[in-house]
């Protein structure tokens, strides 16, 4: 099919990228035109495994080709999907005057029978609101990204699930032949149930999460080991794994977004949705509870200096949009703390950065550990306790093993152990 990708973030490039690599001829439209720059090379701005290489073969095959203008990048499409940003304003809700505006552009130039497959976070009725606005010259539909940051080209090439909200058949079976190359199942129903599927998804695994945290922070109050509790708790098959690990809270572009945007839609419908507002309180609260810990190792934050592993918001990406590890980044300089720190691939300006872990751990009174990369639980110890002035890490993923980090004559704080 020809396809029209609007928007090159994250949801937007792996969409683009994904759908030219299972054989689809796909335009992208994106803005800025430093990213057009990138993306034309083959370079994709953003980290995420794989994608390079399946960027670079898109292009390079001519399946992807980039657009500044929408107009043009809509001109032969039979589907267009919207993958623009609806930030969350100051009620929680989301802002889709960006999504707006672009529907507005793009009215008078789709051809009549186009799908408008709406990829964004968006309220429940947008659907509805625009099939009000555009008539019956279109198609449009609700087609939620279940992508993880960190896998999502596996995510895209290998899903749990498709899920198409349609008012009309035909509009739904144009995009159950777009995805037909991907084995996985298919769920057409409603519009304003598709955009729920979304919301309803990433709060039940943002409410897993701080399960996992509070159940831990319970750990620590009785003297239970939580990586015990939760494996006890995962050989449960009503129960599983996933999303289990605790931390220092969730974080990223989609949870504490679509977590406050489905308790304000509960709210607006005349529901109030306590227990996903506790989850959001209890989130932040974890956030704290993380900074308390390193205050404590270092007596004072004043004048310390606090190694930092880590600011993305979880391992796998560069992205630290309500990363917890950034979150405590800033709040440890605004308490007189020098922090200097270093991950694998994110970047946080207002932060002194170091080349490697070690670097980032010289002469610090206290090493926080706040993402789990993969590579931090392979640093030496000895040779870590040698280069730290202080005798404290606190392991906010839980990643290092205890007794290996008390063996070489450093003092372990983890969350729940």
């Amino acid at each position: 099919m020809q396809v029209a990708v609007i928007g090159a973030g994250y949801v937007g490039l792996i969409q683009a990228v994904g759908l030219a690599t299972i054989g689809h001829d796909v335009a992208l439209a994106e803005a800025d035109p430093a990213k057009v720059a990138k993306i034309r090379a083959g370079e994709p701005p953003i980290y995420e495994q794989g994608l390079a290489e399946l960027l670079s073969g898109a292009v390079d095959s001519g399946s992807l080709t980039v657009f500044q203008s929408n107009a043009d990048a809509v001109a032969l499409a039979d589907i267009v999907f919207l993958a623009l940003p609806t930030p969350p304003l100051p009620d929680g809700s989301a802002d889709v005057s960006i999504l707006d505006k672009v529907v507005d552009e793009l009215e008078p130039v789709l051809r009549p029978g186009t799908v408008l497959a709406i990829k964004s976070t968006v309220p429940v009725g947008t659907v509805a609101r625009y099939l009000e606005f555009l008539g019956d010259r279109f198609f449009v539909v609700s087609n939620p990204e279940f992508l993880r940051e960190g896998r999502a080209v596996a995510d895209f090439l290998n899903p749990d699930r498709i899920v198409i909200g349609a008012r009309r058949h035909d509009g739904a079976e144009k995009m159950v032949e777009l995805y037909r190359p991907l084995d996985a199942p298919v769920l057409v129903t409603d519009p304003v149930s598709a955009e729920m599927v979304k919301y309803a998804s990433n709060g039940y695994l943002a409410a897993r999460v701080t399960y996992a945290n509070s159940i831990a922070n319970v750990c620590e109050a009785v003297g239970a080991d939580v990586r015990d509790v939760l494996l006890g708790m995962g050989y449960d098959q009503r129960i599983g794994f996933s999303f289990l690990r605790p931390g220092p809270g969730y974080g990223g572009s989609c949870f504490p977004k679509d977590t406050r945007a489905l308790a304000h839609i509960a709210s607006e419908a005349g529901y109030p949705f306590t227990l996903m507002e506790n989850v959001i309180a209890v989130n932040d609260a974890q956030h704290v509870r993380i900074l308390d810990k390193v205050r404590s190792a270092a007596g004072s934050l004043q004048g310390a200096t606090i190694g930092l592993w880590g600011l993305a918001f979880k391992a796998g990406t560069d992205d630290v949009r309500e990363s917890p590890a950034a979150w405590l980044a800033r709040r440890l300089v605004l308490e007189g703390a020098s922090v200097q720190a270093f991950d694998p691939h994110a970047r946080l300006d207002d932060v002194a950065m170091r080349g490697s872990a070690l670097e980032a751990a010289t002469g610090a009174d206290v090493l926080l550990l706040a993402t789990e990369w993969p590579e931090f639980a392979r640093v030496n110890l000895r040779v870590l306790a040698g280069v730290m002035k202080g005798k404290v890490v606190v392991d906010a993923r839980n990643l290092l093993d205890p007794v290996g980090v008390r063996s070489v004559g450093l003092e372990y704080v983890g969350v729940g152990r």
